[in-house]
């Protein structure tokens, strides 16, 4: 694999992005897909916006560190708050990893993943919280859940976080062009991880490394498919 191949796979990279709109940036061949999706969810009175996209290394490293030292809140699947701090071992690294991917490991450097809500569900100063209540059949974007899950896939995307499956937690706002995303995530390797983590040090790293063949295997490669 070539060094620029690894840069894009560990978001190292921003060569294969491109600025979207409202400073979201998106992989090249996203876009266009995108673009239509959200057309053709507007004849059904659906306005998707995105709330996340494109994250560097960097930025999945700042959110990392905020969150594996407890500066910033870690919660757990049922929304109660974790106390990272008095963690040790793989349970600290999966109370983090719930819901926030290592640092190298985020499918959203790769410019495929986007967060997404309904901006036509809730009033304009509304600020989704990407929360799986919001996503619910009480919450206001179950309408636009349901519109994905009938037309998604003849756009190019999927959920791959659709339900828990014992690593990542569901993230039903988490959306991903397939045709680029299967292609980077057949690319990408436990060791491809490991040499980008050694190079970038991160907040416990040295814990990350003698558990990443255990975090690629649960949180990198299974997914809903």
């Amino acid at each position: 694999m070539s060094t620029t191949d690894i840069a894009i796979l560990t978001g190292l990279t921003e060569q294969h992005i491109v600025q979207y709109q409202d400073n979201f940036s998106l992989h090249t061949a996203a876009v266009s897909p995108f673009i239509a999706l959200c057309e053709a969810a507007k004849t059904s009175g659906i306005d998707i916006r995105i709330a996340s996209s494109f994250r560097s290394y960097q930025r999945q490293a700042a959110i990392w560190q905020a969150k594996i030292t407890g500066a910033r809140t870690v919660f757990d699947q049922d929304g109660k708050t974790v106390d990272v701090t008095k963690l040790a071992g793989m349970a600290k690294l999966d109370a983090v990893l719930l819901y926030s991917a290592l640092p190298g490991a985020s499918r959203h450097h790769w410019g495929t993943e986007v967060d997404i809500y309904d901006a036509a569900a809730v009033p304009d100063d509304y600020k989704p919280r990407l929360l799986p209540e919001e996503y619910s059949e009480t919450g206001p974007f179950w309408a636009m859940q349901q519109w994905l899950q009938k037309h998604a896939a003849g756009f190019g995307f999927f959920q791959p976080y659709q339900v828990y499956q014992g690593g990542v937690a569901a993230e039903p706002w988490h959306l991903s062009y397939r045709p680029v995303a299967e292609q980077y995530l057949v690319q990408f390797s436990a060791s491809t991880l490991h040499q980008c983590i050694a190079l970038h040090p991160l907040t416990e790293q040295e814990l990350v490394l003698e558990h990443l063949d255990t975090i690629f295997t649960r949180y990198v490669t299974n997914i809903c498919r």
